[in-house]
């Protein structure tokens, strides 16, 4: 059987990929640092093939860089062996809650999510530091190999730090902050789906270097719109007294996004003219309009021609009175809607391609026809006057817990909520990478309560250590995470005080955290190793069945909120997951019996450990097996 490779899929590959299936004639061969061949591209040869103009050397042209930007980008692309280990303890409804909560450094997280998740979100929001000169980067060094990176990142040095304070004094202090963002945002681009948005808050500090990063990440023509928040008390220092915050609004693909979704049940309407000129799209006909058709404007008679650039010839009159048209009518223009015309004159109930429905269609004053049409979607005004300040955030989490200051500089529920509202359909998967105190978390319990939809969220922060003197540490709170998962388990049961008709609400949420590899480095690189090494156990002994199995889901792309339950096959523990979609056997000394009784189940996918089967005639009949009973199973080895 194929052995599983346990770390995420190399994004530069997967380019090569690409490139080779546009251009076959560029892709080459070479040594790699281990001697041994890999595909690589001929640049000379795909110069040749996009232009015969190259922008090249030291030629001057529009670009936005910085130092590092190359290892930041690489970093975004590099493969991680990481994983994600679930901890029961700290979940609540673990085997049936569709929502996570993950623990650790976000962009070796959002690299492993990409192996699940990929085009899956329909909604990110995060609130990153602001790089105010007294807040905190992630220490990604870019100095370090990868194996380094690799057992650092989303652990902590000997002192316990994790993150690095960007002081303004520092030289690097733009820097520092971009090369923390930018392969963050680069990896969460390929999370979203193609009508997705992300929803950026950010203030002075970094606002335009945001934007450059986006416009290069998200592509300029997918920015929707700076979102201006509104904060009355303001910020009286400086010059001026700053009272507003920035939320930056990209999308996917703006063409898939359209419009937002209404905010309210309050109908809006659009009133669109019938009629163009006359060409080759909207060539001329008639329509026969009966008596009866509502009208707006005074009494008045017209005959001939309606002038301007859409001509439309009146045959015979129109005769408005008292609101509306008195005798039938015959017209002819260049309709744009005609058969939606001729149903609803017919009686007949209309609706637009985007399912929008045509309420009437009406004559105004110059006598030209109308459609007025009801809207599924909703253009928002870029100011946000109406989402309260931080101070309503600090109330809320003193609801919560009693105490104003267990987090600092909270957002409002009201924040993501909006987001939520505006971007986002009843089942759409909400992910916040930068999770603080799971504010957005408790926005989307808040709006599923609301409106009985059934978002998923999925929450990832570092556990960064509290302050020693702080009210959170004070509290008992060790890390930021300890802050956010009491606040989903609280926040969840007020939500569910508050709305009791909300009975499938799913306020759970379960909890993985971020550690390395399952697997031990002689699975990785056999070749570093002897004989006598590589018939040793490859799985660290500290991790358990379930560890392995979380590994083997982000491998084989199965979301890490599937159901998962355990089972028991001829005295051999079975997981199942997803009814079946893939069964995984971690135990040792398994026989034929239990072998046969998982291939009778036709899972698409079956995992067993390298070392499992019992004796060599298992392993001799094993493909036999499989073959009679299930043939179309995907078995893999660890």
């Amino acid at each position: 059987m194929e052995k599983l490779k346990m770390q995420t899929t190399n994004i530069v590959d997967e380019n090569i990929k690409k490139i080779g299936e546009l251009f076959p004639n560029c892709l080459t061969e070479r040594l790699n640092a281990e001697g041994k061949p890999e595909v690589a591209i001929d640049f000379d040869q795909l110069r040749q093939e996009l232009s015969k103009d190259i922008v090249e050397g030291q030629e001057e042209r529009y670009q936005f860089t910085w130092p590092d930007k190359r290892n930041a980008i690489r970093l975004a692309n590099a493969p991680t062996t990481d994983t994600l280990r679930p901890c029961r303890e700290e979940s609540v409804d673990f085997d049936n809650t569709q929502n996570l909560y993950i623990e650790g450094d976000n962009l070796q997280v959002l690299k492993l999510l990409r192996e699940n998740y990929l085009g899956k979100v329909k909604m990110i929001y995060i609130d990153p530091p602001y790089n105010t000169g007294n807040d905190f980067v992630y220490n990604d060094n870019f100095d370090q190999d990868k194996q380094e990176y690799v057992h650092n990142s989303g652990q902590y040095d000997e002192e316990g730090n994790q993150l690095v304070t960007n002081t303004e004094s520092n030289g690097r202090f733009h820097t520092d902050w971009l090369n923390m963002i930018y392969p963050r945002l680069k990896v969460a681009k390929d999370l979203l789906s193609d009508d997705g948005v992300i929803f950026i808050s950010i203030d002075d500090n970094e606002v335009e270097n945001l934007r450059k990063v986006c416009d290069e990440i998200f592509g300029s023509i997918n920015f929707a719109s700076p979102f201006i928040w509104s904060l009355p008390r303001g910020i009286n220092a400086g010059l001026i007294a700053r009272a507003h915050e920035y939320i930056l609004c990209y999308t996917k693909n703006i063409f898939a996004v359209g419009r937002f979704n209404r905010l309210s049940d309050d109908v809006e309407y659009s009133i669109e003219r019938c009629n163009k000129k006359i060409d080759s799209r909207h060539p001329e006909s008639t329509i026969d309009f009966p008596s009866g058709i509502r009208y707006e404007g005074p009494d008045k008679t017209l005959e001939g021609e309606i002038e301007g650039s859409e001509t439309i010839r009146i045959i015979g009159r129109e005769v408005f009175k008292n609101g509306s048209l008195v005798e039938p009518v015959t017209l002819s223009a260049g309709w744009t809607m005609k058969n939606m015309i001729l149903d609803w004159l017919a009686g007949r109930e209309v609706y637009d391609t985007k399912g929008q429905k045509i309420v009437e269609f009406f004559f105004k004053d110059n006598g030209k026809l109308y459609s007025k049409k009801e809207l599924n979607t909703y253009s928002i005004k870029s100011i946000l006057k109406d989402i309260a300040d931080t101070q309503k955030a600090r109330i809320e989490i003193e609801e919560l817990f009693g105490n104003q200051d267990i987090f600092s500089y909270p957002k409002t529920v009201d924040l993501p909520k909006l987001f939520s509202k505006l971007s986002t359909n009843k089942d759409s998967v909400i992910l916040d990478f930068f999770s603080g105190s799971a504010t957005t978390a408790h926005a989307v319990m808040q709006l599923n309560a609301e409106d009985g939809g059934n978002r998923k969220f999925i929450m990832v922060q570092l556990p960064e250590k509290t302050d020693g003197n702080s009210e959170a540490r004070k509290a008992g709170y060790k890390n930021i995470c300890e802050i956010g998962k009491e606040r989903i388990r609280r926040a969840g049961k007020k939500i569910k005080e508050e709305h009791p008709e909300a009975k499938n609400l799913d306020t759970g949420f379960r909890v993985l955290k971020l550690d390395s590899s399952n697997m031990q480095d002689v699975y990785y690189t056999p070749a570093d190793f002897n004989d006598r090494d590589l018939f040793e156990e490859n799985i660290k002994p500290d991790r358990t069945d379930e560890d392995l199995l979380f590994q083997t889901m982000i491998e084989l792309g199965i979301e890490l909120s599937a159901k998962t339950i355990k089972t028991e096959i001829a005295g051999k523990t079975v997981w199942n997951v997803s009814d079946g979609y893939l069964l995984a056997c971690f135990d040792e000394e398994v026989n034929e019996t239990t072998i046969t009784e998982i291939a009778k189940q036709h899972p698409y996918y079956f995992v067993m450990r390298d070392s499992s089967l019992a004796n060599d005639n298992v392993a001799d009949n094993f493909e036999q097996i499989f073959e009679h009973y299930s043939k179309g199973t995907i078995r893999r080895i660890l």
